[in-house]
């Protein structure tokens, strides 16, 4: 018989390290940013937007400002 952790590694996206704050979205942060090809700052926008309520507070919508912040220098060092 197989155990949940064979499974964790077969189908690791159904596991959620460190908390449960993904968990009750229909579309996970990850895959989004995945299947969207989002830069590592547009990532981290959208991983702050959808946890900020349920982890962090005021603290990750600090976070999402910053990675703003860095994603506008980003493209002002490109031009």
């Amino acid at each position: 018989m197989p155990c949940k952790k064979q499974f964790d590694e077969i189908f690791p996206q159904d596991r959620q390290v460190g908390g449960s704050h993904y968990k009750n979205f229909h579309i996970q942060p990850y895959e989004f940013i995945s299947k969207n090809n989002l830069s590592f700052f547009q990532g981290c926008v959208v991983k702050y937007v959808c946890r900020y309520l349920f982890k962090n507070k005021i603290e990750d919508l600090e976070k999402i400002i910053h990675y703003c912040e860095l994603e506008i220098k980003k493209m002002k060092d490109i031009k």
